[in-house]
């Protein structure tokens, strides 16, 4: 059988190259897969539904497709497949059982990319830890005491861990990127448009959030978005296709760029030492690969942006609630759901429809200005997150304060709660430590967290790059550089080497 230690020195590119040279069988690295998911899952609680018997049936199919053979996770939340549990990290939902593929995933599934299961995710993915209480804690490969970051959480880990190459994951307010900092992985969030979110979503979260994977490398990445960008059937908007393929753009040494940084947190709130040496060392090696880097103010309003995208947390979560009658057969009760996804959901309601076309509308003023920016900077680095990975259960609420939310949400007392504060502080702790990555979401902009810094005791942390809208080739082509430059894909987490 293929060994992990030759299963890990390859990527996703290099598994399908020996596939089709049959160097290597896809059963054969399908078998490893299993034994590494199998050895490790067990610490990280990363995978939540195994499809193994499935994933084995697939291998020992004829293989087709340019990834035929090499095997993914899905995350339990947007990668919909057909007869496969689609719990959204819920226990209202622990049965459900979907009768199609999201397009999504036919894309990646005729690529001939096997799923190997569905990754853990927090409850609705409203949350940047993967903590539901469904599925219980995922962990950081990094420090099994630490949180892989979320939503994607589960994705991230399994990556990091070297159980497979590459991961589904979604962005909706950093659900990509926050896990691949967290976890040391490259994670790109497409400009909205660039890949489907039907056959049964328009645009989900409002066209906020959209799909692609978590992955060691850049050319994987790269490699996967070529082959699921563009409309599907019925889209409401599409992108122009790029000049070259992304992948050919993660070989090229982009031109002399000019990068704005800051590291001011948007909220004005502490950024941890180590985030802010991850964008110093970042703007270093940048002018030593030639372009042009200077600091900068950041270039959008943070509290009125807060301000906006929990406006669309809150609503987006009501929306979420309602849509479980038709799982469970009658409307959601507190029960049913974690008591701050009811408080949120209940606090959606307390809005006008009136507040929430406001504050979409909003959404363009912050593009608009982010716009200006990029009229005279072709990037914004910044950090990725305000602090390395937390501690499990580090940013639950104290249990003074979830005694208030269960009462609060039992007793249906939504304007109470936002009339006392308690909303606004929870608001500004949510963000505390992932304040930088909702621009990106509400603004349709494509964003990578690249993993170019490790602090002294071995927590990745990793630095954000946002470009202008389609423009994922710039962010590839910049990502390839700064992998050739500092490599990172061959570290490895103490548990991926024991």
């Amino acid at each position: 059988m293929l060994t992990f230690a030759e299963y890990d020195r390859l990527d996703a590119l290099g598994l399908a190259e020996l596939i089709r040279s049959r160097q290597l069988s896809a059963a054969e690295v399908c078998e490893t897969a299993i034994s590494r998911a199998q050895t490790l899952n067990v610490a990280l609680n990363a995978i939540v539904h195994p499809l193994y018997d499935r994933a084995r049936a697939q291998a020992a199919q004829p293989q087709t497709g340019p990834f035929a053979g090499v095997p993914l996770l899905l995350k339990d939340f947007g990668a919909q497949l057909a007869g496969v549990p689609h719990t959204l990290g819920t226990r209202a939902r622990r049965d459900f059982l979907p009768a199609e593929d999201d397009e999504l995933v036919r894309r990646w599934l005729g690529a001939g990319l096997s799923a190997l299961g569905k990754t853990n995710t927090p409850e609705f993915a409203l949350m940047g830890v993967t903590e539901s209480e469904l599925h219980g804690p995922a962990r950081n490969p990094w420090d099994l005491g630490r949180t892989p970051g979320g939503s994607s959480g589960g994705s991230a880990a399994a990556v990091a861990a070297g159980i497979v190459p590459v991961a589904g994951a979604g962005d909706g307010g950093g659900s990509i990127r926050i896990p691949a900092a967290h976890c040391g992985l490259f994670g790109l969030k497409p400009s909205r448009g660039r890949v489907p979110s039907g056959p049964g979503v328009g645009e989900a979260w409002q066209g906020a959030s959209v799909e692609h994977v978590l992955s060691r490398t850049v050319r994987d990445s790269a490699a996967l978005l070529d082959l699921t960008a563009g409309p599907d059937v019925g889209a409401p908007l599409f992108l122009p296709a790029p000049a070259r393929s992304y992948r050919e753009e993660a070989e090229r040494d982009p031109p002399r760029l000019r990068v704005g940084f800051s590291v001011a947190h948007p909220l004005g709130r502490a950024v941890h030492p180590e985030c802010v040496r991850a964008v110093g060392e970042a703007a270093q090696l940048l002018e030593s690969l030639g372009h042009h880097v200077e600091e900068v103010a950041l270039p959008w309003d943070g509290p009125a942006l807060a301000h906006t995208f929990f406006m669309l947390y809150f609503g987006e979560t009501g929306a979420s609630l309602a849509a479980l009658e038709g799982v469970l057969g009658r409307p959601a009760r507190p029960g049913d759901v974690e008591p701050t996804t009811w408080l949120l959901g209940l606090l959606g309601r307390t809005y006008s429809a009136a507040d929430f076309a406001a504050a979409r509308a909003s959404w363009n003023v912050h593009a608009r200005r982010l716009g200006r920016f990029h009229e005279a900077y072709d990037l914004l680095l910044t950090p990725t997150t305000a602090a390395p990975p937390p501690r499990i259960g580090e940013l639950d609420p104290p249990p003074a304060q979830r005694a208030a939310l269960e009462v609060i949400g039992r007793l249906g007392l939504g304007r109470a709660a936002r009339r006392s504060g308690l909303v606004d502080r929870l608001a500004g702790d949510a963000l505390e430590k992932t304040p930088y990555t909702q621009l990106a979401n509400l603004t349709g902009v494509p964003a990578m967290s690249v993993p170019l810094h490790w602090t002294p005791d071995g927590l990745p942390v990793g630095v954000q790059f946002v470009a202008p809208l389609a423009r994922e080739d710039r962010l590839f082509s910049l990502a390839g550089q700064l992998e050739r430059a500092r490599p990172w894909a061959g570290r490895r987490p103490p548990l991926a080497r024991g």
